[in-house]
């Protein structure tokens, strides 16, 4: 049974609504030293047909023999991703013809891949999450790359790449925008990093999916779907996603079917285009590698992985809730990148009181931090201000020391000059004044001042804040807020 379609997931066409169904099949580069069957390096970067082994260029003779750093890192993004782990895969040969697959075929797996089924959920803007299904993970070996502007009359392999071990996250066709779709994949891409399985660098090719879109009615069977091969950012993926929605739409509303066919995005012009009809299975001739036995371990061996993995982001954004009191936004954009967490829990690390100010410091690394560095183009790892001094101005206010104004300006200090925030305090005078005296002075003061407003604030409960402004502002923002207004209630009768 269809579950009812959001409207707002729906695209108006001239003869009514569609629907996108959204598949995503992501390629991972496994993280390991060495190749997926072979020793040579995966460093990016080398010369050209530097890291091939004889294994890679598919000299004859050479046998495949299995890395078991990557199966110990794919069964982690299997459990990462609630999946099934099978202890038995079967290793299979993909055969078709290109350039840079010196072996005329691809070491892959089909029927029987190491990790069935799971579950992401995703969290999306609006607050609600959608539970996207996972069909499937198997390992691969990546093929090389074809340089094609080298020379003006032909083209240049470079096998740096070959053999290096990808995992194919196949999820189900549950996304229904292209918001889902790249939520889901930034959602994926933080899992691979908390398990280190995977840098997610999509710019170094590390991470890239291949799109299936397809359109249908509103409670229609699935239409044809076309697949948009290797798109290597999250903005391309909906950039991919909308003007093929587009497209489709404008085939079948003139009366026209869509061809299962593979297309290539080109970011210049924001449009896919056609490479080649979609093969089916059968096409590529799959049949069970004779040079590698099924590959079998045991359930210790998948409860020990288990055991180790590290806390992953829905974890700990039900911790940072319950712990702390944090809103479940706040919490979804802690835990949204690893480097984040990593930084709020060092700040957490060096409170005086983490039960207490906690909540306190996530919105100074929210609002205040995450806010500067957005507006000046900066990753965390290059924040001017450390976790250390950070938690250093949430501990002066949680005790009182300073106010949020005075915070805030004690932040600025740190950002452009460095130092120490307690040191800061003294040298500049920046103590919030708790003297009783000298605050009930300042309110005398101002309520002696303004008698008028003074006989209004009775049946305006509401001007005891222009009350409160004056005297922070008499007293340079030193003056404590929470005692400023305790005495102007007393003072003015209220």
């Amino acid at each position: 049974m269809n579950a009812p379609v959001k409207p707002s997931n729906l695209i108006k066409g001239a003869t009514g609504d569609w629907e996108m169904v959204i598949g995503l099949e992501v390629h991972a580069q496994v993280t390991s030293n060495a190749k997926l069957f072979s020793g040579a390096s995966t460093a990016f970067g080398g010369e050209p047909n530097s890291h091939v082994s004889l294994v890679d260029a598919a000299m004859p003779g050479m046998l495949p023999v299995i890395n078991e750093e990557c199966v110990r890192q794919a069964v982690r993004t299997g459990l990462g991703l609630n999946a099934q782990i099978n202890l038995r895969s079967v290793f299979d040969r993909k055969n078709y013809f290109y350039p840079d697959l010196p072996q005329g075929y691809q070491i892959s797996q089909y029927k029987s891949p190491i990790v069935g089924e799971g579950e992401v959920v995703v969290d999306l803007a609006d607050g609600a999450s959608i539970a996207v299904g996972i069909e499937r993970l198997h390992l691969e070996q990546d093929a090389g790359k074809s340089l094609h502007d080298q020379h003006t009359d032909m083209s240049a392999i470079d096998l740096n790449r070959s053999g290096v071990a990808l995992m194919e996250i196949v999820s189900k066709p549950d996304m229904r925008s292209s918001e889902q779709a790249k939520a889901y994949v930034t959602k994926l891409r933080a899992i691979l990093r908390y398990l280190g399985t995977c840098d997610g660098d999509m710019e170094k090719g590390s991470l890239r999916a291949d799109v299936n879109v397809s359109m249908r009615r509103p409670g229609e069977p699935f239409g044809t779907r076309c697949e948009i091969k290797n798109v290597n950012s999250i903005r391309f993926i909906g950039q991919a996603i909308e003007y093929e929605a587009r497209r489709q739409i404008g085939i079948l509303e003139d009366g026209g079917s869509i061809d299962q066919e593979t297309r290539l995005f080109d970011p210049d012009k924001g449009e896919t285009r056609a490479m080649r009809s979609k093969e089916e299975a059968h096409d590529y001739r799959y049949f069970p590698d004779p040079d590698l036995l099924p590959l079998e371990f045991s359930q210790g061996f998948v409860e020990a992985l288990k055991a180790d993995l590290p806390e992953l982001p829905d974890q700990k954004k039900i911790r940072f809730i319950g712990d702390f009191g944090l809103s479940p936004y706040d919490a979804s954009v802690l835990v949204s990148e690893h480097e984040s967490a990593n930084f709020y829990e060092a700040v957490l690390a060096r409170l005086a009181n983490a039960r207490r100010d906690g909540k306190l410091a996530a919105n100074w690394v929210i609002n205040e931090l995450f806010g500067r560095l957005n507006k000046e183009s900066r990753g965390i790892a290059a924040s001017p201000v450390s976790a250390p001094q950070l938690a250093a101005i949430v501990d002066l206010i949680g005790e009182g020391t300073i106010s949020g104004k005075i915070a805030k300006d004690l932040f600025e200090i740190v950002w452009t000059e460095g130092g120490d925030p307690r040191e800061l305090v003294e040298a500049r005078g920046m103590r919030q004044v708790t003297d009783m005296g000298a605050i009930e002075k300042a309110v005398d003061d101002i309520v002696a001042a303004n008698p008028d407003k003074a006989a209004q604030v009775r049946d305006k409960p509401q001007m005891i804040g222009w009350f409160v402004g004056q005297v922070m502002k008499a007293s340079g923002g030193k003056a404590n807020p929470q005692a400023v207004n305790d005495l102007l209630k007393t003072k003015l009768g209220l």
